[in-house]
């Protein structure tokens, strides 16, 4: 296998993935700091997405299938990626948040070139959620949500599965948040990649960020019991917090965080009324929401204005925040969580961290001076790739768990 080389690749190309990884997040901070006008906005998004083709539409209801069964598989050459590196996209059938079965896209990142022996070792990415249409697909965007790092990744001999998570392309309810589903859509599209992409190993980790961090730490609780299988662990950046605590009296969330947790909870449960948690005024953007990515009138609100009075006592709702805190099943598999968090949101990191510890879980937390997610990422690469490599290694996995509880 190419993992004993990996050391060597870092160091080798280290100059080079500084330089892009710094050119990355410069410039997401001159996108925060010098906002363009909004019709330039507006052609830059629709240049940067592609269209939503019949690759992603599926019968209804669904033909009767497996998880992790590929439906097709198709390569693709649209993405704004280096020329090592290929894309094949994915339809597979998953699980939904409501445990039915259903259909997820994703894409495929893999070298160019011969696969080493035993496949290329492989990396399932959980992406953080910017929208529940199914216009807000990763794969419906030229540069994936995060080509720098995903292409790093495959430069380094990786194969990258990139779920869209089942709804974002697809035309099924898209649970938002709900850690379960985007697990299961995690770990079921390892199987679908290997039988689209000849070479694709089949031993791997999980990897998120945002919603996905999330994601990738309930799929080690999902792995559980599963010891010597071909799941190695989990690396979670940048937001394993609960989500009550999200919307918490002390937090800042983003103001469209109570649309998007209602369009999750309507996922899980149909009989969920979103009005009963969203104010007359939201009730709009709600539907909006269902329909683009970003929705446009939320900008200048507080995610307080969009909540009714007594929205924390719906039962739908409590039964949603529950269902996803970590931390409250075990994790076989080691689990590496890298955060920029400071104040509230590292008040109420540290909570579920805790948890996780007290379950036993074999973890590691390292925390950066970077605030931004994207800012994490870039400055935690090396260590995410030694810890990787050592997973693929089969070397024992550090844990500091009893300097966190």
């Amino acid at each position: 296998m190419r993992v004993p080389m990996l050391t060597h690749q870092i160091s080798r190309w280290g100059r080079g993935l500084a330089a892009l990884l710094l050119c990355f997040v410069s410039c997401l901070r001159a996108q925060t700091t010098n906002p363009q006008p909004t019709s330039l906005r507006k052609r830059a998004e629709i240049y940067s997405r592609l269209p939503l083709t019949k690759f992603y539409d599926t019968p209804s209801p669904l033909p009767p299938g497996k998880p992790g069964q590929l439906i097709r598989a198709t390569p693709f050459d649209e993405y704004k990626l280096p020329v090592n590196v290929l894309a094949t996209r994915i339809l597979y059938y998953s699980r939904a948040a409501n445990g039915d079965l259903v259909a997820s896209s994703g894409v495929v990142l893999y070298p160019g070139g011969k696969a080493p022996d035993g496949g290329w070792p492989v990396i399932s990415w959980a992406h953080a959620i910017g929208g529940i249409a199914r216009m807000c697909a990763p794969s419906l965007m030229r540069n994936l949500d995060g080509v720098p790092f995903l292409s790093m990744y495959a430069n380094l001999g990786y194969a990258v599965v990139a779920t869209d998570y089942a709804g974002l392309g697809t035309n099924f309810p898209n649970g938002f948040a709900d850690a379960e589903s985007n697990a299961f859509n995690v770990i079921d599209s390892v199987a679908a990649a290997r039988s689209a992409v000849k070479g694709v190993g089949s031993r791997w980790v999980a990897m998120g960020i945002g919603e996905g961090a999330m994601a990738a730490v309930r799929v080690a609780e999902l792995q559980h019991g599963n010891r010597g299988g071909n799941f190695l662990g989990s690396v979670a950046i940048s937001q394993v917090a609960d989500l009550e605590d999200e919307l918490g009296p002390t937090a800042s969330p983003a103001p469209d965080l109570p649309l998007l947790l209602a369009h999750g909870i309507k996922a899980l449960n149909p009989h969920f009324k979103p009005e009963e948690i969203l104010s007359a005024e939201a009730m709009p953007l709600y539907e909006k929401e269902g329909e683009e990515c970003g929705v446009a009138g939320t900008g200048k609100a507080a995610a307080a204005g969009m909540l009714a009075p007594k929205w924390q006592s719906n039962k739908f709702l409590q039964e949603y925040l529950s269902r996803n805190r970590l931390g409250e099943l075990p994790a076989d598999a080691p689990l590496l969580i890298v955060s920029g968090e400071e104040g509230a949101r590292l008040v109420a990191t540290m909570k579920a961290i805790r948890r996780m510890c007290s379950e036993g879980d074999h973890l590691f937390f390292q925390r950066y001076p970077e605030g931004n997610p994207a800012g994490v990422i870039g400055d935690s690469v090396r260590d995410q790739m030694a810890w990787i490599q050592d997973r693929f290694a089969n070397r024992p996995a550090r844990t500091n768990c009893s300097s966190q509880r």
